[in-house]
């Protein structure tokens, strides 16, 4: 049995560099575009699924045509891709960029750790000591106190994490990333109609809205997941948990540069606290059970 070795290689690491980049855009464009009113949260998230959409099919119509893969993503990840689109949205009009992006990866990586558990892991003293760490920082976060974030958006970014790992998850076997993807998208268009049709009444709209929307649709989501999906097929478990604790560092100093956010010390210390201890749990549960960490190639 062999497994993954910690040395990402660089047809897999220019494709995740890339996603972990984009992910943080998400957050900031998202942030930036409905911080000053310029659209509505769901208004964006109906552009952001439309544009993703637009880019990727005419791809897929073309890679159809040539190519022999069946490859066509699921009604299921479908679903959970739009949960996480919108409650994405709607998250940022109570947080900022980096609490935001913090939540979010925090949630991800509790959900794949608490899947891990129900599907059979058993954690060491050290995972477990992680662990509580990591629920500490989050606990921390949403004290009660100056700079404590909503607790509405707390818990609708916190959902839309849940929906992200799952989706993660559902990508992990992907053997024609863009394809899923693609399908993904396209199956995801009838529940953004609905959502059109139940929030028409309260949409608002500027130039400078739709073009945020646009570009988090086209490229910082579409090609974003595709690139991730991509990545996934070239890292262990282990690799594609710790590497997203990246995302939050990116997407605070991105709020910072672009949407002059502060970064508060209570978000230094929960985040300190969080990502600390889900390196921790990841780690620990790499070396301390690295029979359940093959790595791509060991898989099958």
């Amino acid at each position: 049995m062999t497994h993954a070795s910690p040395l990402i290689p660089m047809k897999t690491m220019v494709p995740t560099v890339c996603a972990l980049i984009a992910f943080a855009a998400n957050s900031v464009i998202c942030r930036w575009a409905l911080m000053g009113g310029a659209i509505d949260a769901s208004s964006f998230t109906i552009i952001r699924m439309v544009s993703g959409a637009m880019i990727l099919i005419p791809i897929l119509c073309l890679k159809k045509n040539r190519a022999t893969s069946i490859e066509k993503g699921s009604w299921l990840a479908s679903a959970v891709l739009f949960a996480y689109a919108t409650t994405f949205s709607f998250a940022y009009i109570h947080l900022e960029t980096g609490t935001g992006a913090l939540i979010l990866f925090g949630a991800v990586q509790i959900t794949m750790i608490l899947v891990s558990l129900i599907s059979g892991i058993r954690l060491h003293m050290a995972e477990w000591a992680g662990l509580a760490l990591a629920f500490s920082g989050f606990v921390y976060l949403i004290l009660p106190g100056v700079t404590a974030p909503s607790p509405m958006g707390f818990c609708i970014m916190t959902l839309s994490g849940i929906a992200w790992a799952l989706y993660t998850l559902l990508g992990r076997n992907s053997k024609d990333p863009l394809m899923d993807t693609a399908y993904n998208f396209l199956r995801a268009l009838p529940m953004v109609a609905l959502l059109a049709l139940i929030t028409l009444k309260g949409a608002h709209v500027s130039f400078k809205g739709v073009a945020l929307a646009m570009i988090a649709g086209g490229i910082t989501s579409g090609a974003g997941y595709a690139l991730w999906y991509m990545a996934l097929g070239g890292l262990s478990v282990t690799q594609a948990a710790v590497i997203q604790l990246l995302v939050p560092v990116i997407a605070a100093l991105g709020g910072v540069l672009f949407v002059f956010e502060p970064i508060t010390p209570r978000l230094i210390l929960s985040a300190t606290m969080i990502l600390g201890g889900i390196f921790t749990l990841v780690l620990g549960n790499h070396y301390l059970n690295p029979s359940d960490h093959k790595g791509p190639e060991a898989q099958g």
